[in-house]
């Protein structure tokens, strides 16, 4: 199964812990339910936290939580995290950014509205880097981990991950989608793929798999690269178009291996991150490979005969 996500921008996610949180929030209508199919197509969200940083979210921990709400721990020890940036999951603007400790346990907590109903909340921030009314990008630092909540509540440092969809709590809370896959509820550990827009969150090896290793490459303008890889345990080659701009959101890209004497094998679409991957055997045979991306394109000859 290929890692990419044809992710829908402009719309994102919200959670709860306390009704009288919700009471502070903006009112707005509440929206027809999505199936679950369709809450992560029109999902743009990537984890809380730098990316390639591998996190362990729970949601049963702890007895004070609803169904959906997460907590997120890295470390060993119980403030192994406390200090560790915590970053926007989606493009949105800052609504609430103050210690809410006293009305819901909060703690320092930044809420992001992301349009259409859809909100996130960060919760027991040691350090808020935002303000009411900043807009933010996806991958911004909105704050640190922390362990603040009410006088005298005392807890270790973790971030509380919530998202939620219109009014109404606690039917308004929603499943967590990361990278257009949902939370694997109770408990996960997962890589984060928010990467600020800026770097392809995929390598050529993640998207053809284990074993394979990269022979040959052709940049396709400033827009993408194309990837020959191999693998030597089974004899197959794989192509894949990797995306340089536009990433997270889908625009067409291709890509496409010949082996000689056989039909050439194409994918293409549009894609998120990258076309592929498309595989072919050819032990002892020329292959021709190729891609697309953006206005710039590559053929290459039949070459690389035998591997």
């Amino acid at each position: 199964m290929k890692l990419r996500a044809a992710l829908v921008a402009g719309v994102s996610l919200l959670l709860g812990i306390g009704a009288a949180l919700t009471s502070a929030s903006a009112a707005s209508a509440d929206p027809q339910p999505l199936s679950p199919e369709a809450e992560v197509l029109a999902t743009n969200f990537q984890l809380p936290f730098p990316c390639g940083q591998s996190w362990y979210g729970n949601s049963d921990q702890s007895s004070a939580h609803r169904s959906h709400e997460i907590d997120f721990n890295r470390g060993s020890t119980p403030d192994a995290d406390l200090g560790d940036p915590v970053v926007a999951a989606a493009a949105g603007t800052v609504v609430i950014s103050s210690h809410q400790g006293s009305v819901n346990r909060f703690g320092n907590l930044v809420k992001i509205d992301h349009g259409s109903g859809w909100a996130t909340y960060y919760a027991h921030l040691n350090v808020r880097n935002v303000t009411v009314g900043q807009s933010v990008s996806q991958g911004q630092q909105i704050g640190t981990v922390g362990k603040t909540s009410a006088p005298g509540n005392n807890i270790s440092a973790h971030l509380h991950y919530e998202v939620r969809q219109g009014d109404g709590y606690p039917g308004n809370i929603r499943q967590a989608v990361f990278n257009g896959t949902t939370f694997g509820y109770p408990a996960q550990t997962i890589t984060s793929r928010n990467c600020g827009g800026s770097t392809n969150p995929y390598t050529p090896q993640e998207a053809c798999g284990a074993g394979y290793d990269v022979i040959d490459s052709a940049a396709l303008g400033s827009s993408g690269t194309v990837y020959l890889l191999y693998n030597n345990d089974n004899g197959n080659n794989c192509v894949v178009t990797m995306k340089h701009t536009s990433l997270g959101t889908p625009t067409a890209v291709t890509a496409y291996l010949e082996v000689q004497g056989s039909t050439r094998k194409t994918d293409s679409g549009n894609y998120s991150y990258y076309a592929g991957p498309v595989y072919a055997n050819a032990p002892g045979k020329c292959v021709r490979w190729g891609g697309k991306a953006g206005s710039s394109t590559y053929d290459s000859p039949f070459e690389h005969c035998g591997s």
